[in-house]
């Protein structure tokens, strides 16, 4: 086909590449198909379409719920591992005072005659070591228990025989452990027999 094969008027009678009239003029309108085949045989009920839309917003406000929720989850937890952390740490910096104190008991303990000040000592640690145990202290003093790694440093060892299963127990514990809310604070300084 040539330039000048293009310019020509069609001929009379040839059929027209493309309609003409307001059928065509309503087909081909902003985001109409580019033909008519691709058209629908029937429109969708309104009704469906609504429903279909209400079915996906209720679908993304529960999704949106969900995450909202999840959300709250996550920083309430952290909320509660960081105030966990700030008490442990202020637990542990107690730890040398409950130790002094521990000295001080011992000390009382070999005299017979407690004076007022010896009693005032006693019911001070006793009310500090009452309250930090209610709210999750726990004392790691025991001997004569299985040596535990984990909760026990071993700093001596004695000759002998462990227990009846032939396992190391703590014959002596030189110095207290703690354990805040499950976690080791402090490993208890042990002397142990096995």
């Amino acid at each position: 086909m040539s330039l000048s094969d293009e310019h020509l008027p069609e001929e009379e009678g040839a059929p027209s590449e493309e309609p003409e009239g307001p059928e065509f003029l309503h087909e081909q309108g902003p985001g109409a198909p580019s033909s008519a085949s691709n058209l629908p045989a029937e429109e969708a009920d309104p009704r469906e379409v609504l429903a279909r839309e209400r079915d996906e917003y209720l679908l993304a406000l529960q999704r949106t719920q969900a995450d909202f929720e999840n959300y709250r989850k996550r920083i309430a937890r952290l909320q509660d591992e960081q105030a966990a952390r700030a008490a442990s740490g202020l637990v542990e910096k107690l730890l040398p005072v409950l130790d002094t104190l521990d000295l001080a008991e011992a000390h009382l303990n070999e005299s017979l005659d407690l004076s007022e000040d010896g009693k005032a000592l006693r019911a001070s640690r006793s009310m500090l070591t009452d309250i930090l145990a209610r709210e999750g202290l726990e004392r790691v003093d025991q001997a004569e228990v299985p040596f535990d790694p984990s909760v026990h440093d071993a700093v001596a060892h004695s000759d002998g025989d462990g227990d009846e299963n032939g396992q190391t127990v703590v014959e002596e514990v030189l110095r207290s452990g703690y354990r805040w809310k499950g976690q080791v604070l402090r490993a208890a300084m042990v002397r142990v027999r096995g």
